[in-house]
């Protein structure tokens, strides 16, 4: 059912941002392509590492911090989502 679909998990600071790492691997472990974006206070609960190990991807975790001066990521990530 999720296979292939590319879905945005936004993560924020908060005691139950743990319960976003058990969501990411249950959505890539059924087949969903899944990128997380966190706010600066989700990182002092989640590291963002955590977050790549178990998703395969880059997390994103500033809006402005383009990689890319041709792409503005944030729209990029939010066109290239089925579901955010």
């Amino acid at each position: 059912m999720l296979k292939g679909k590319k879905i945005v998990l936004g993560v924020s600071g908060g005691i139950a941002a743990y319960k976003a790492i058990a969501l990411t691997s249950k959505l890539a472990q059924a087949g969903a392509d899944v990128r997380v974006i966190m706010t600066e206070n989700a990182t002092e609960f989640v590291t963002p590492l955590t977050f790549q190990a178990i998703s395969r991807n880059p997390v994103y975790t500033d809006t402005f911090d383009e990689k890319d001066p041709n792409v503005i990521a944030h729209i990029d990530l939010a066109d290239w989502a089925d579901f955010l």
